[in-house]
């Protein structure tokens, strides 16, 4: 999606339900988005799925621009071919069994010959675990295994891309953990797998979690770094954040530097340094995507005696906050301030047992 801005007009006049979204997502991802009612999920689905159309920006699936120069036609005929839908409820098509809901994709695309359809279909049944009940009318199946058929139909056309609007949301847990292990598999075995929820538990499973506010994406390192902020600070860090890049090796920060910055690993491997006279030098400390570091040092004062610099393998990304944002957000958001002071106290225990150790220093850095 390239700057993709959706408008509505009604009686009350104009507003914006997608403000310039920009999204990338690879073959093969297992992706969960999440948001509050109102925030654009269901308009980012629809623009996604074809069934809408964006008022600006551009949506390309598998290399094909889905709306520019596209008729309808054209898009519904790649939809059927390209696109499995999961609905909340099922929608399965209650006069017809199991076997024909799931032939009905391959009817309307005109894929695979018709003598081999059923069997095509019975295949699709037999993945979910449902050849026992192909012959049944969905009245008379529970309404995990009406979903699971509903699966088994959006994958009649063998799709590439599988979109499910809360595919869990009227499932006991049993259920949608059977429908989560599913995707988990779709997407092992090459399949693209978007799904909206507002189930957090699920997103757990997902490859990733993508959260859209108020039409707008938060970026996923502050999401995924900082995970007690609420939305709208998340959101508001996502716009005072800044990007920054070091090649390997490079110095991030130096000991004895007062740190203004709240440091956020996008890409890379960071590593905190101490040196000591008799020891040498002593990785204490290797920090991945999604960690974070410098939030001792601003929340507790004083310099930084440790080194921390870039991995040597390959350049690491970084997004910063400034040390007042940083306090400001701390300030107004208790349960962020509790965490992260957890997060401090155990690094500092950390810490200073290792400097009890080595005769004298411990690290002001701390990680998620």
């Amino acid at each position: 999606m390239h700057g993709v801005v959706k408008r509505f007009k009604n009686a009350a006049g104009e507003f914006t339900v997608l403000k310039g979204v920009d999204l990338t997502i690879n073959r093969g991802e297992f992706v969960s988005i999440v948001g509050k009612s109102g925030s654009g999920k269901s308009t980012l689905l629809n623009m996604i799925t074809g069934i809408d159309h964006p008022t600006d920006g551009k949506v390309v699936i598998g290399g094909t621009d889905i709306y520019t120069g596209v008729s309808e036609s054209q898009r519904s005929k790649w939809r059927g071919r390209n696109l499995g839908i999961v609905f909340q409820f099922f929608q399965l098509l209650p006069m017809l069994t199991l076997l024909e809901n799931a032939m009905l994709p391959m009817d309307y695309a005109d894929m695979y010959d018709f003598d081999e359809r059923p069997a095509r279909a019975m295949d699709m049944l037999k993945l979910v675990g449902l050849e026992e009940f192909a012959n049944k009318l969905p009245m008379l199946v529970s309404t995990g295994q009406q979903q699971l058929a509903a699966i088994a139909r959006a994958l009649a056309c063998d799709p590439p891309l599988l979109v499910a609007d809360e595919p869990t949301g009227n499932l006991d847990t049993k259920s949608a953990n059977i429908i989560i292990d599913l995707f988990e598999e779709l997407a092992r075995r090459g399949k693209t797998v978007l799904m909206v929820t507002h189930d957090p538990s699920l997103t757990s499973r997902t490859t990733r979690n993508i959260i859209i506010a108020d039409g707008e994406l938060i970026n996923e390192t502050i999401a995924k770094s900082m995970p007690w902020l609420r939305h709208r600070h998340m959101m508001e860090f996502t716009k005072l954040a800044e990007e920054r890049t070091y090649q390997p090796k490079a110095t991030i920060i130096s000991r004895e530097e007062h740190i203004e910055n709240f440091f956020m690993i996008r890409k890379g491997e960071v590593e905190v340094v101490l040196h000591d006279r008799k020891n040498g030098e002593n990785i204490i400390s290797r920090l991945k995507p999604g960690e974070f570091f410098g939030e001792i040092e601003l929340l507790r004062g004083g310099k930084a005696i440790a080194n921390v610099r870039a991995g040597a393998s390959e350049p690491v990304e970084v997004l910063t906050i400034k040390r007042e944002d940083f306090k400001r957000v701390m300030d107004v958001s208790p349960k962020t301030a509790d965490a992260v002071g957890k997060i401090v106290q155990e690094r500092l225990e950390v810490h200073r047992a290792a400097d009890s150790r080595k005769g004298g220093l411990f690290s002001l850095f701390g990680r998620k």
